[in-house]
């Protein structure tokens, strides 16, 4: 059965299809079956995204799908292993069905208390539908400061929450990546990009990515051969 991560939020604007980006480039790197889900075919973000990254011929290609329902995308999934899904801002019917297939769900948010208040109540509410806080993770983005990032984890993490490593600042060279099709972990700066890498990282970790792909299709030829 695949993994499947998602990103969610109250607000639009605060990183899902950043993060989206960054998870299935480094999926697909890591020689993972990847399907990757656009939520919202009328803004479509990260579709408009992985055709720039074609234009570009920026490598890998991202394959991204629209699509309208939770079902038609799951339903067309054909043995991928991994399944990402960026939905449009706000908490819809959607996004309450995603809840009931997603392996892990993330919460972007920035350092301000108005968007750090918002998103507690969105995973509360997701909690007393009966979603377990182990399939939850925030992430902090837009930073602009060092000490907001640790305030803003701080405050997540005293209230039980798990925070994803790292922060995402805001800055022109991740926008200007992503304007050329590529993800925030292939910015220009390698300091950026190896900021950038370590919450991925973290993310495909806890979502239990270790044991997919290559890796593991090697260590049970291993196991069968012994």
């Amino acid at each position: 059965m695949a993994i499947v991560v998602a990103f969610v939020s109250q607000k639009g604007g605060v990183g899902k299809s950043t993060l989206a980006r960054a998870v299935a480039t480094s999926a697909v790197r890591a020689g993972l079956a990847v399907k990757t889900v656009d939520l919202d075919p009328e803004q479509a973000t990260i579709t408009v995204w992985a055709h720039t990254r074609d234009r570009y011929k920026v490598s890998p290609s991202i394959k991204v799908e629209a699509f309208r329902s939770v079902k038609d995308a799951l339903d067309s999934t054909r043995g991928e292993e991994f399944v990402i899904i960026d939905t449009p801002g706000g908490i819809s019917d959607a996004v309450a069905e995603i809840t009931q297939h997603a392996t892990f769900l993330v919460q972007p948010a920035s350092p301000s208390v108005d968007d750090l208040y918002p998103a507690v109540l969105v995973f509360r509410a997701l909690e007393r539908v009966g979603v377990s806080r182990d399939r939850l993770a925030f992430a902090v983005c837009r930073t602009l400061a060092d000490n907001e990032a640790s305030d803003a984890r701080a405050y997540l993490a005293e209230l039980g929450y798990t925070v994803l490593a790292g922060d995402i600042p805001e800055r022109l060279e991740y926008r200007a990546a992503m304007n050329q099709g590529r993800a925030i972990t292939e910015a220009n700066e390698e300091i950026l990009s190896t900021r950038a890498e370590a919450m991925i990282a973290d993310l495909l970790a806890r979502a239990g990515c270790a044991q997919l792909g290559p890796n593991r299709q090697a260590e049970e030829s291993l196991s069968g051969a012994a």
